[in-house]
């Protein structure tokens, strides 16, 4: 019978086997939830785009203002009101979110070829894959990232609307490439944060709210990676 070190050595070695078992559960429930709304988000944009009459009444109305800033709304919702929501709350408030950005973002159908479309959707699904590998395996610590990633972010945002009443083409373009690489760099950043958020110890329902607010995270990465990105290698119809 196996004494002395072997005693406990053991244990830890089961403790270090069930987190990683757990980890990687709770990792691929995360990317679940990216995956089915991003699927979501692209089927509703799709059937919408499809529809002349869906078409003439949303973005010819002041209906568009209302779907660009619905799911801003619902993000915001998810941020502050998750921790008092069901499960099932906080569930149906990420799928309403996901469908609502689909109606928001049919336009880039309407804009854009539908293989060049296609094209930069695999494009964005190999970077993200990449920095979100970097993200989960990286023993360096991301957090300097995420100071310097949230200060670049609120400068593209502010820079967007000064640019609104700019319409300058080289400030539009700056604003793309500084985009592409705050997101990439969030992608990574964002990955190892829902991946240390798990080793917090919560009670299952907690657990689940957290995947499902890391995969918003993760979400909102790949759709402005996206949409940045489909700038640059987007073919107007």
């Amino acid at each position: 019978m196996a004494i002395g070190p072997q005693n406990r050595v053991i244990p830890r070695t089961l403790e270090r086997a069930e987190i990683d078992a757990g980890l990687r559960a709770y990792m691929l429930r995360v990317y679940n939830y990216m995956a089915s709304g991003l699927a979501l988000t692209g089927l509703v944009a799709f059937a919408v785009a499809s529809s002349e009459t869906l078409v003439q009444t949303i973005f010819t109305s002041g209906l568009a203002w209302v779907v660009m800033l619905a799911p801003l709304a619902f993000v915001l919702l998810l941020s502050f009101r998750v921790h008092k929501m069901s499960v099932a709350g906080a569930q149906a408030t990420f799928w309403v979110f996901a469908a609502v950005m689909g109606v928001s973002m049919a336009s880039i159908f309407l804009v854009f070829t539908g293989a060049s479309i296609a094209r930069v959707f695999f494009i964005t699904s190999a970077t993200f894959a990449g920095m979100s590998l970097y993200g989960y395996t990286t023993k360096r610590d991301l957090t300097r990232w995420g100071s310097f990633l949230f200060m670049g972010l609120i400068g593209i945002i502010i820079a967007a609307l000064v640019n609104l009443f700019l319409a300058s083409a080289a400030v539009h373009f700056a604003i793309s490439v500084i985009g592409v690489i705050v997101f990439v760099g969030l992608t990574a950043y964002d990955t190892q944060r829902v991946k240390e958020i798990y080793l917090e110890s919560d009670a299952p329902e907690t657990s689940t709210k957290k995947a499902i607010m890391g995969a918003l995270a993760l979400y909102l990465d790949f759709i402005n990676l996206f949409v940045l990105l489909l700038r640059f290698f987007g073919e107007r119809r």
